[in-house]
């Protein structure tokens, strides 16, 4: 899609460093060059004022991310590409069927009103939990780590969803600021809503992750 929009050598991209490597390189094959832009710390998609700040006179176009089901603020995104005659392109996740995201919905709520010590997601509108992250407070990475670590021993299948943010692999290493990236890197996991789960297999998360509350500031 870069390319048949004509965007190539000298041109700039803003793309977000959460997330996928693929939407970075897929802005270098075309020759352009990729400039990261801070996340917003409810969606962890791009903060519409974030693009504001990063667009420059070579700026050519903004990649939209849709991140763990969360829809990104897409009205904001389009009215600024409209502003500054920008491309706006918007790369969905893959779609759950209906019924297995009614599904999650459900798990993602018992989960909302049981979990303690860790900060639930906000759902907002149309949420369709393809992830549900949580964020372990503390002071950084060793926390929710040491968190991991151990709801994993008590056998509960969870994951940090986004290891390395882009802007820190050594193909695309950047100076820059993204404070909200690297929080949401250092804090956040993904526990377990498949369709799949029976109740038992909630409570059993649930127990799991509120055993270990006490090791953790409360959320604010």
């Amino acid at each position: 899609m870069l390319r048949a929009a004509g965007v190539g050598i000298g041109d700039e991209v803003v793309v977000p460093a959460f997330g996928n490597v693929e939407v970075a390189e897929a802005v270098t094959l075309v020759g352009a060059l990729p400039v990261f832009a801070d996340i917003d710390p409810v969606t962890y998609c791009l903060d519409p004022y974030a693009v504001q700040g990063a667009v420059t006179a070579r700026t050519a176009a903004v990649v939209v991310v849709h991140r763990f089901g969360r829809p990104a603020d897409v009205g904001q995104l389009h009215a600024l590409g409209q502003r500054h005659g920008l491309l706006v392109l918007e790369q969905a996740e893959c779609e759950a069927p209906y019924d297995e995201v009614a599904q999650r919905r459900q798990r993602a709520a018992y989960l909302d009103g049981r979990l303690r010590g860790v900060r639930t997601p906000d759902g907002g509108d149309g949420h369709t939990y393809q992830q549900y992250v949580v964020r372990v407070p503390g002071n950084g990475r060793p926390d929710r780590d040491a968190f991991a670590r151990a709801v994993r021993a008590r056998g509960i299948d969870c994951r940090v969803p986004v290891k390395t943010p882009v802007h820190r692999l050594p193909e695309f290493r950047r100076y820059v600021s993204l404070p909200e990236t690297e929080r949401a890197a250092d804090e956040t996991l993904a526990l377990p809503v498949d369709a799949s789960l029976t109740k038992r297999d909630m409570q059993r998360i649930v127990a799991a992750c509120n055993a270990l509350g006490g090791l953790l500031q409360p959320a604010s």
